[in-house]
């Protein structure tokens, strides 16, 4: 199974370590059962992050026909007061500027290609909604861009992860660890999964969101 965590200009470093951590040892766990890349879609380069001068080197091109798993991070940059104009720094300008990538059409081949699972930390659900991809969908993502959401189209939910099928996103710049982790369970199975907790020494937080069971006859 191999997992491609997609890099672009300003990426939060946070959403694309934590599950990538993850993974790498997922690869140990299950005895090289889970191979990761990180990737971009203009090919293998060095892509600066959104903080400092960190950056990573996406060592292939992002190739939606031959990754499993997607992972979508989001971005890092200022965050504009309300009712302020968004400088060129700020998260809302950065995805903004990936619109304009072939980035969009990637994440909408991975959407669409059978048997795959797209997923996205953080901002990285922003990202998609804000190019259409995921209209009708049930989705979370920072609480700073629940509104967002929702006014492009997707249906927010506030929880830690939202597993919507092939769409599995999760909630909060530290959520990468737990979409890692879940996903592991999801693909591996919960001894896999609890194995790199204890690796890790960190248990996943939150319930994981899904269209199944009862729906509650009072919402909080």
């Amino acid at each position: 199974m191999l997992a491609q965590i997609v890099l672009f200009d300003g990426f939060g470093p946070m959403d694309v370590v934590g599950p990538y951590d993850v993974f790498c040892a997922g690869a140990m766990v299950t005895g090289g059962a889970l191979e990761v890349e990180l990737v971009s879609a203009e090919g293998a380069r060095e892509v600066p992050g959104g903080v400092g001068t960190l950056s990573l080197r996406a060592t292939t091109g992002f190739d939606p026909r031959r990754a499993d798993i997607v992972v979508v991070p989001g971005a890092a940059g200022d965050i504009p007061e309300p009712g302020t104009q968004p400088g060129a720094d700020s998260i809302p300008a950065i995805l903004g500027r990936c619109l304009e990538t072939p980035l969009p059409g990637l994440l909408k081949q991975a959407l669409d290609q059978p048997g795959s699972i797209v997923a996205a930390v953080c901002g990285g659900s922003t990202l998609l909604s804000m190019a259409g991809l995921i209209q009708g969908r049930c989705a979370t993502t920072n609480h700073l861009g629940m509104d967002v959401l929702e006014a492009t189209g997707a249906r927010p939910v506030h929880a830690r992860i939202v597993d919507d099928g092939d769409l599995v996103t999760a909630g909060g710049v530290t959520s990468g660890l737990d979409l890692g982790l879940y996903l592991l369970e999801r693909e591996f199975g919960p001894q896999v999964a609890l194995s790199v907790e204890k690796l890790f020494e960190f248990e996943r937080r939150g319930t994981v969101w899904r269209t199944a069971g009862a729906a509650p006859a009072r919402q909080f």
